[in-house]
């Protein structure tokens, strides 16, 4: 699987300066070199164009890696809202995405998931794209304000859903987060609400599209 990845990274995502800084960013913070793959991160820029997807909540923001591939998929009018714990992680996010170009397009939240995403609830919000990329423990939880949240057919994106390859091989030594994992694929698998897939990129997406309900 890592050999498949580098050989895709290779050949579909080429050298790009900015999201190399941010990730030299990352180690100069001391935060934990855990961004999505580059060839995870063109995947959610060809999604979000694809899609024509204006209105995206981004949950986990690290320091900017994902939020600038979700930007760079939208158009001038596109917005992005950013969960992140950290108030230190959002506040470096937000630099690198300025020197991206989309400082005024993105919002960041910051603390507890959880409570964020229930204000956003109360407050009727909706996203028509949304990216889960946060504690896994909390995965299925993140799944349900996305469906709550969502607009009719959009797109709601997961990462590290293959647990580097543990849910699927049991030669493989189990990381911290492969039940969780498994469970999580499990309910995506059968949810009434969703039609989804893994894609082994990275460290493994699912792409789930919201049903509507006509």
């Amino acid at each position: 699987m890592k050999k498949v990845n580098q050989y895709i990274d290779n050949l579909f995502a080429k050298q790009d300066p900015l999201l190399e800084e941010v990730i030299e960013s990352i180690k100069e913070n001391d935060m934990p070199s855990i961004s999505v793959s580059p060839s995870s991160g063109k995947l959610l820029t060809m999604l979000v164009s694809i899609s024509g997807a204006k209105n995206l909540l981004e949950i986990g923001a690290l320091a900017g890696y994902s939020g600038i591939c979700l930007a760079r998929g939208f158009q001038k009018n596109g917005r992005i809202t950013s969960l992140e714990l950290e108030e230190k992680y959002a506040t470096l996010a937000h630099k690198n995405l300025k020197k991206a170009g989309y400082g005024n397009q993105v919002n960041y939240i910051t603390g507890p998931a959880l409570k964020s995403l229930e204000k956003l609830a109360s407050e009727n919000k909706k996203f028509d794209f949304f990216f889960i990329d946060a504690d896994k423990g909390n995965y299925e939880n993140y799944l349900d304000y996305c469906i709550k949240l969502a607009e009719p057919d959009a797109l709601a994106i997961a990462d590290n859903v293959l647990a580097a390859g543990s849910v699927a091989d049991a030669s493989i030594e189990p990381k911290p987060r492969t039940e969780r994992m498994k469970q999580f694929n499990q309910k995506v698998a059968s949810h009434p609400k969703l039609e989804s897939i893994i894609l082994p990129i990275g460290d493994g997406l699912t792409i789930s599209k919201v049903k509507s309900d006509k």
